[in-house]
């Protein structure tokens, strides 16, 4: 098959190739109509920019590194496939490292990516990661980096999140009204910004239907069946077991599930179960899940736009960073719905 050129496209649309150029860069000296016929004839032809061009051309590399905890955690995986579309179309190689929630190979794998002269980092911190020196100085220096889910306060960047209080207050509030009171909150690594905003929205459901905050209710967890094993086993040797568990991922939740089968524990009858995440899974389990949806592959899209806007120069110098935040949903299933 031929391959379609800038010069091709030039000559079919009577344009200069400096024209096509600035225009499939999205360039702002570019009229909004003449890039529309463009990227539209581009599109149609299925033109891909050649990364090798350009990246001598412009000294880039053209590739960007993507840093995700667990690359076979489907959240990841849906984020991974929202950040390579935008990346392909935009002529863009993305290499994917995953850390496996340990500080040490998160600073590996950034050395590796600086060393494959990447563009640009894509990051999700790890579960471990407190101190994020190794990416403030690469960032000091110039290498674009934009934060995506699990992000940190410490770097003046783009960072794009969902809205998790909000999905963890909502989760709360339904349970609530469905009439529970001892409402257990199962947390991933205390480190990680989104525990401390599920935490936070969990707590603010509380307060507002006056139901005293119990710290024996608020487990730390790993995604380990025998720890979550451990952490079931504590919360039902209290006095007063919990009515209802809102866990801060799918993934506990299913941990979470599993082991509340094996003790021959009711779900919604004795407690009630909410995840947070909506993998695909959670509607076929048995009783179906209801969780809070995170849109990954939304988060993975934006993160992706951003971070290729820095690297390209489009936004506006002095850089104005944002924190752009995704809506969540609570979806309702079996596992919370009580039948009056």
């Amino acid at each position: 098959m031929e391959t379609i050129t800038i010069k091709d496209i030039a000559k079919a649309l009577n344009l200069s190739t400096s024209t096509v150029s600035r225009a499939l860069r999205g360039s702002y000296e570019i009229n909004a109509e003449t890039k529309k016929l463009v990227l539209e004839y581009a599109e149609k032809l299925n033109y891909r920019p050649n990364p090798i061009a350009l990246s001598l051309k412009e000294n880039r590399s053209k590739s960007i590194g993507v840093i995700v905890p667990e690359i076979d955690n489907p959240f990841f995986s849906q984020a991974i496939n929202g950040i390579e579309s935008i990346a392909y179309n935009r002529g863009y190689h993305v290499v994917i490292f995953q850390s496996h929630e340990s500080y040490e190979r998160e600073v590996v794998n950034v050395e590796h990516l600086v060393s494959r002269r990447v563009d640009g980092v894509l990051i999700s911190l790890s579960g471990q990661t407190k101190d994020v020196s190794h990416l403030k100085e690469l960032n000091d220096k110039g290498l674009p980096i934009v934060f995506f889910d699990r992000v940190s306060d410490d770097i003046n960047t783009h960072k794009v999140i969902a809205d998790n209080y909000d999905g963890a207050f909502k989760a709360t509030e339904h349970l609530i009204l469905s009439g529970r009171k001892r409402i257990a909150h199962i947390a991933a690594s205390s480190y990680l910004s989104i525990t401390k905003e599920r935490i936070n929205g969990y707590l603010a459901a509380l307060a507002q239907y006056n139901i005293p905050v119990d710290e024996n209710l608020i487990k730390y967890c790993s995604y380990g069946l025998q720890e979550m094993e451990t952490v079931i086993s504590r919360l039902f040797s209290e006095n007063r077991p919990p009515d209802a568990i809102f866990t801060a991922s799918d993934r506990l939740a299913l941990g979470c599930l599993t082991t509340l089968k094996n003790k021959n524990v009711r779900i919604p009858e004795d407690v009630s179960l909410i995840g947070f995440t909506n993998l695909k899974v959670a509607s076929m389990l048995s009783p179906s899940l209801s969780t809070v949806f995170q849109p990954a592959l939304e988060m993975g899209q934006s993160s992706a736009e951003l971070l290729l806007d820095l690297i390209e120069g489009k936004s506006k110098m002095p850089v104005t960073y944002k924190t752009v935040k995704l809506q969540t949903e609570l979806m309702l299933r079996d596992s919370s719905l009580l039948q009056h």
